[in-house]
């Protein structure tokens, strides 16, 4: 404990959680080997301090470390990035290049957001990962290299290999040892450590006192679901600590800097045996669809209204007073302008029927169709359209196959 206590202090990792201490406590254990370890956990959890442990605490730490994103770099020139070329290999190829895995050798790389690599850069990966060679782009002759890969990503791995989207024997042989960092809603205790650590440090850099959270404010913030994580919360108090002229920061303030604050969503939704982090995903897609629902109900019990009103003028106007429709069939249905068969043409009863049908409608289909126009929105694009709907690219494919929207 003493040793993942001193990691935390050279790191800059506050918190306590027993899930983050035991991230930290694998990190150092595998640091002296030269396995592959892949680093899960959603955007905006810190997973890039852990490459950092692995790397400083094991024999390559004299060594290059290189950090790569493969979600940045293009489809078109991530080979050349990763392996080198050979001077006129493709158009722009003006001179020969090292790659970082020729670079990176006898250290490590590290390769965040792996899952977003090209399938044929992929089968070159699991190549290097395999027997340390590769090919320069262009090129014929096989290199040899020793590089330590670590990897990350904030993708359901799992879910890309049933999508044909990432290779299953790549995916473990990068995972020989997992390492998980929990979310920060997962890490309550640990919110108002940081907040202060955050707080102080901008408020050093700024030059102004720091600011503090009264009691009620606390409770919001360890009641927020945090989809952005630390991240997330960074750059919240570095908004407060700019903005506000008040040091004491009320519940209601800090209200304002939340997006989307439900502290207390129905739990009867939340299914035996789901994940928090799910749940409090799926809770958003409840409240929106809560208040769409209300809101069209509301709209149709003022059209049926209005509708009502207009037929009981009618009547009035043929009758000389108003009839109910029974009234009506039975005194004179000669000229009634309703049909026996119960179809109103001014479709009063259709409308109640179709608010009825509404709202015997499941939230599971409601939801569905919420997914279906994100993904028709943005052309099928799924990390833009988790980001419409709130949710971890995670949860939206787990609900695309869930819901057959494939």
């Amino acid at each position: 404990m003493e040793d993942v206590q001193r990691i935390k202090q050279r790191f800059g990792i506050i918190g306590n959680t027993r899930t983050l201490n035991r991230a930290i406590d694998i990190a150092m254990q595998v640091a002296p080997t030269d396995l592959s370890v892949l680093i899960t956990g959603e955007s905006g959890v810190g997973k890039e301090s852990f490459p950092q442990i692995i790397h400083q605490n094991s024999a390559r730490k004299h060594g290059q470390y290189i950090a790569v994103n493969c979600g940045a770099i293009p489809e078109g020139t991530i080979d050349s990035e990763l392996f080198g070329h050979e001077k006129g290999s493709f158009t722009g190829a003006l001179e020969h290049r090292k790659g970082y895995f020729e670079v990176a050798n006898g250290g490590t790389i590290f390769l965040d957001e792996v899952a977003e690599l090209p399938m044929a850069t992929q089968v070159r990966l699991l190549r290097v990962l395999e027997t340390g060679e590769f090919i320069k782009v262009g090129s014929s002759k096989v290199l040899k290299t020793n590089v330590r890969v670590i990897a990350a990503t904030n993708v359901n791995i799992p879910e890309s290999i049933a999508l044909g989207k990432f290779r299953e024997d790549l995916y473990y042989r990068l995972n020989t040892v997992p390492i998980f960092v929990p979310p920060l809603r997962d890490r309550t205790d640990d919110l108002y450590l940081l907040f202060k650590k955050f707080a102080l440090d901008f408020a050093e850099k700024y030059r102004m006192p720091a600011i503090r959270l009264d009691a009620d404010a606390q409770r919001v913030l360890a009641s927020y679901y945090w989809p952005g994580n630390v991240r997330q919360l960074k750059n919240i108090t570095e908004q407060i600590s700019v903005i506000e002229h008040q040091r004491n920061i009320p519940a209601d303030t800090l209200r304002q800097y939340l997006p989307d604050y439900a502290p207390q969503l129905p739990a009867l939704y939340q299914r035996k045996g789901e994940d928090k982090s799910f749940a409090s995903e799926r809770e958003i897609l409840y409240k929106i669809l809560f208040d769409m629902r209300n809101d069209v109900n509301e709209l149709k019990k003022l059209m049926a209204n209005t509708r009502k009103n207009e037929d009981a003028s009618e009547e009035t106007k043929i009758y000389g007073k108003p009839y109910n429709k029974v009234d009506m069939i039975t005194q004179n249905p000669a000229h009634t302008p309703y049909e026996v068969s119960g179809t109103s043409k001014k479709g009063v009863e259709i409308e109640d029927t179709e608010e009825i049908h509404d709202e015997s409608l499941s939230l599971s289909d409601k939801e569905a169709e919420m997914i279906k126009k994100a993904l028709e929105k943005y052309d099928g694009r799924r990390r833009n359209a988790a980001q419409e709907l709130g949710i971890s690219e995670r949860t939206l494919y787990r609900k695309i196959k869930e819901y057959n929207l494939e």
